[in-house]
């Protein structure tokens, strides 16, 4: 996937991955739900970087909530899951932060935890925003302001899971 169409697809699959968390919200009340993707810069969002980053988060997904169905999306436009788990939101957004500070590759995993009302955020359970993967600022402020360029950060995304798999090899 390239350029406008590319993006155009992503478009539309950020659209779908909406309506689904809305479908599963109103079929499952009194279970939060999470939604798994990959933080993946630029339109080709299924890499072999984007899919080693999928396996290592369900892997932490699954630990994290032994005995819950876990459904998998391997989407062209990138890797989407979802759980539904039986606690509250608020609780459901600790334990996923929790993930995403403590896993070597969390910085990479984006654990949305999905109301009616829309994703919760960071601040709602009282953390900070997340820092951006080349410097101290918040990330959405070097997105926004595209302060790096996409083979900065697809570089620092490379030595991220260079690291890991040679973690897990001596495992």
């Amino acid at each position: 996937m390239d350029g406008r169409d590319g993006l155009f697809a992503i478009l539309a699959s950020r659209d779908a991955r909406h309506r689904h968390q809305q479908e599963l919200l109103a079929a499952n009340a009194g279970k939060a739900l999470l939604c798994l993707t990959v933080i993946m810069p630029g339109v080709e969002k299924r890499n072999a970087l984007s899919l080693t980053v999928a396996d290592a988060s369900l892997e932490a997904l699954r630990a994290a909530f032994p005995g819950v169905d876990i459904e998998e999306r391997d989407l062209p436009t990138g890797f989407e899951a979802y759980l539904l788990v039986p606690m509250s939101p608020l609780e459901a957004k600790r334990l996923a932060v929790r993930i995403e500070d403590s896993h070597p590759l969390g910085r990479l995993f984006d654990l949305d935890v999905v109301t009616p009302q829309g994703p919760l955020s960071r601040r709602d359970i009282g953390e900070a925003p997340r820092r951006c993967l080349l410097c101290d600022r918040e990330a959405r402020l070097c997105m926004r302001s595209h302060a790096h360029t996409h083979d900065e950060l697809l570089a620092r995304i490379r030595e991220m899971v260079e690291a890991w798999n040679k973690m897990v090899q001596f495992d």
